[in-house]
Formats: C-alpha cells, structure tokens, sequence
C-alpha cells in the first residue's frame, strides 16, 4: 500500500542565525550587559521549581529597590511593556469609570485606547508633543471629570520629555483618584520613587534602562489600588493578566497560572542585580551625565534638542532634524554603515526628529562619541 504525505511542500533550508552587531542607541531596546546575556544561557528549570520560585522572590524584592515602593503587588508580567500597560489598565478599570488620561505623545494616545477597550469613560486632556503637563492642567481636569484613574506617561519616548510628577498623589488623594503612571522609558535611568510620590499603579519594561532583552516587564499596585481590585463587581476581563490569579502564583500561595518564561525571568533577575549593585541612585546620576554629555556634543555640532532642557529625559533625547536633511537617510546611514541604530520621530514629529537612546548598559560616553564622530561623517 502506498501512502500519500500528507504535504508536499519542502521544507526550507536556512542558514544558521547570524545576527548583526549594533548599538542600539534608538528608543529601545538597547544593548545588554553580557552578565545578562550569560544568565539567559543558564539551563532552564521548572516554573514550580523551588529554586525558581526563589529567583522570583529575588524580583519581587529587587524591583521594589528599584522603584522605591514596598508594595506588595509587585512582580514581573510575562510579556513586553505593552503587556504591562494592559495589564495595569485591565486591573484599575471597571466599565463605566472615568479615567482622565494626559496625552503628550504616543504612548498617552495608547493608554486611551486601551482605557477605552475596557469600557472605561475616558477624558483625554492634551499637551504639545514636547512640553509636559502643569500641575494647573492636571488638577483642573481632576476637579471637573473627578476621575477613578488619572493616567499619565512619566517619561514619554515619543517626545524626550519627562513629566514631574511630585505632588500629583496629594490632587489624587483628595478625590479618591488612583495615579497610574508610565515608568518605561525612566525605570532604571530616572529618578523615580513610587512610595514618596504616592503613584498607586505603575508599570514598564526589560528593555531599556533595565537593559534587559524584552520579554519580562515590571508591575506594581499599592494598598489603594489593590483595594479598588478587590471590590470589582465583576471578574478582571482579562484572564491572562488578572492581578487576582498572578498574586497566587508570585505570592506565597505558588498557585499555577501560566508557564513563565524562566530565562527571560533568569535575565531580569541579573538586571536588576547589577542596578543594585551599582546603587539606584549612582545609575540615575549616570544616566543624566551622561545625557548631558550627550547634548553638548549635538550642540556642538549644530544640532538642536527638542525638548527644553529641564525637562528632557537623560535616557531618551529628541534631536530636531535640520532644514533640508533627510532624516530617514541619515538613520540608514548610521545603521548601515556604523552599525549603529537611532530611532525615528513618531505621530506628530514624524520626520521632524531623531530619538537616540542612552539606556541602562548603553549609556556611557564611549558610546556617545562613537555616535557622534559618526554623525560629524554623515552629516
């Protein structure tokens, strides 16, 4: 008897990878520090091993140093930040809560869609992409909406602009408002304390100032944001990313929820590691040097940054193309030629700027002078 395969098609023949070597000084991800790569390589165990189980509690207390909070809800979701920023709003919303979001960019477009999709009864306030909000702007919005969330991007990549934050929770508090905020582009690299500003909600990622690979993204809720979890009339409409399942497997219960991605989580781990033993607050100082360094040179060669100086991110940095250069060129050359990637504007300053990154493991100023030199033939 003869039998037909069931499918014809060859299969392909491929080379063995072969990836580029870059620098990888665009809004993220950026390059990771070889101790990290090494522990990705480190066999995998079970997701209910117990020595697994200890690495996660190492996480728990590592991420807790690194943001400034004692929360006790606070872990790593499986899945890169977008994952986490879902997961913060799928948890904080109920249908029919008024969220005011504060839309300075991308990522605060984002986060009213997202708001939207769970059902939430969204007030977007907005500000020129390149300026944060004044604390007037925000409390105006929380006095005549009296929102149940009040969203907003610490570090917005879009734009290169960092948003102050401090007395934010005060306004908050006084409404009954949770503060839910974006700490991807400043986790790491910005001074950020969770616990001393009030924020009830925060998430990020691997990716940058972790400089990490993406894949394992930090998440946190305080005493009052858990306490608003706890009351929902109804079920978290997202199963995967349910505060209320994920405690049982990162708490002391160890109840399965979902396979984690155990090298990913072997990778974070060491991450966070070295910014502890750096100290928290050593990579904020380096980060901003850094970041100085780096605009000094750009002026210097006749460029113009896009965001004022006091408010400018030190791990994102939005440079204004000139007059008649095409920037899209200009990037392609330096990723073609020098291996060295920057990013592209994107929404309202397409084409208007290029984002170049100083992140985590990235931002040292050999790094800054390789840029440049490579600018300075380019340009």
């Amino acid at each position: 008897m003869v039998t037909t395969p069931l499918s014809s098609q060859p299969a392909p023949t491929l080379s063995p990878l072969n990836v580029p070597q870059r620098l990888l000084l665009g809004p993220g991800p950026s390059n990771v520090n070889p101790v990290v790569l090494a522990a990705m390589n480190t066999p995998p165990l079970g997701h209910l091993d117990p020595d697994f189980l200890g690495i996660m509690d190492e996480i728990q207390t590592l991420l807790r140093y690194v943001w400034q909070t004692q929360n006790r809800l606070t872990y790593a979701i499986s899945g890169t930040g977008t994952a986490a920023m879902e997961a913060t709003l799928a948890n904080a919303i109920e249908p029919g809560d008024r969220v005011v979001v504060c839309v300075k960019g991308y990522f605060g477009h984002r986060l009213v869609d997202m708001a939207q999709r769970y059902g939430a009864q969204v007030h977007a306030i907005h500000q020129t992409w390149g300026q944060p909000f004044s604390k007037e702007s925000i409390q105006n919005a929380i006095e005549t909406h009296r929102p149940a969330v009040l969203a907003i991007v610490h570090a917005e990549t879009s734009t290169g602009v960092r948003q102050p934050l401090e007395g934010l929770s005060d306004l908050c508090q006084a409404h009954g408002t949770l503060l839910l905020v974006d700490t991807v582009t400043s986790m790491g690299g910005v001074p950020i304390k969770l616990d001393e500003w009030g924020i009830d909600l925060a998430y990020s990622c691997s990716q940058k100032g972790l400089a990490c690979p993406p894949g394992a993204s930090p998440f946190t809720l305080s005493d009052r944001a858990y306490a608003k979890l706890q009351k929902r009339s109804g079920k978290v409409p997202n199963w995967y990313l349910d505060a209320t399942l994920l405690e049982k497997y990162w708490g002391s219960e160890r109840v399965y929820h979902h396979t984690a991605p155990i090298n990913m989580y072997y990778a974070l781990r060491e991450a966070l590691r070295l910014l502890a033993e750096e100290g928290i607050e050593n990579a904020w100082e380096r980060h901003q040097q850094n970041a100085e360094y780096l605009w000094s040179q750009l002026e210097a060669i006749g460029l113009q940054m896009h965001v004022a100086k006091e408010y400018r991110l030190p791990t994102l940095t939005t440079v204004r193309i000139p007059e008649g250069i095409d920037g899209k060129a200009i990037a392609r050359r330096l990723l073609l030629d020098y291996n060295i990637e920057v990013g592209g504007g994107l929404g309202e300053l397409g084409g208007k700027v290029w984002r170049i990154g100083l992140m985590g493991y990235n931002s040292r100023p050999e790094n800054v002078d390789r840029l440049l030199q490579a600018f300075k033939e380019v340009l």
